[in-house]
């Protein structure tokens, strides 16, 4: 009966892992990554369903997939360095800058808020739910609520020079385009 794998895999990475690392050292051109592909393959080798009844076996095993691994890696490389080398020769389209986006100021001093400040603001202010739903969407309190959407306006106010209040409101109704038809 053949050994337990994590026996043999203690027993590979114990007395081969040096000559495993320099072969994949020679393989790949990059002392830096020999390491990385010499562990790849290990666990490639042993988390697959391949037996070895010796530890030879299972060394040459993962020799074949340093370099399978390494020649994967080069190819990678070489196709990255293709679609840098295309996408740098083409001319670049109408570049967007989002600080002049309309809102651009409103979002960013968003971003200054704290996260539960923000939460309660925008969904207090911008999708218009009541202090309970709020509350019931984020888990807190109607009180925290109040307080944080309190703080987070007086916040965005001094952010942004305006005096909104939390009490201020729109009415916003939805038209039916037969309804704006009519009105003409």
């Amino acid at each position: 009966m053949g050994r337990r794998w994590e026996d043999l895999l203690e027993q590979v990475a114990r007395e081969r892992y040096q000559r495993l690392v320099a072969h994949a050292t020679l393989v790949s051109a990059s002392p830096s990554d020999a390491q990385d592909l010499v562990q790849e393959s290990l666990i490639a080798a042993f988390s697959g369903r391949a037996r070895f009844g010796s530890v030879e076996q299972a060394e040459a095993y993962v020799r074949r997939a340093i370099a399978s691994r390494a020649i994967d890696a080069g190819r990678r490389k070489t196709r990255e360095a293709r679609l840098l080398a295309r996408a740098g020769a083409q001319v670049p389209g109408a570049v967007l800058h989002e600080d002049r986006l309309p809102g651009a100021d409103v979002v960013r001093a968003l971003a200054a808020l704290s996260p539960r400040e923000r939460a309660c603001v925008v969904l207090r202010q911008m999708e218009d739910l009541s202090v309970m739903e709020t509350a019931s969407a984020l888990g807190l309190s109607e009180g925290a609520v109040k307080r944080y959407t309190s703080d987070g306006l007086a916040r965005l106010n001094a952010a942004l020079g305006s005096t909104s209040d939390a009490g201020e409101r729109v009415a916003v109704r939805t038209v039916d385009a037969t309804e704006v038809r009519r009105e003409r």
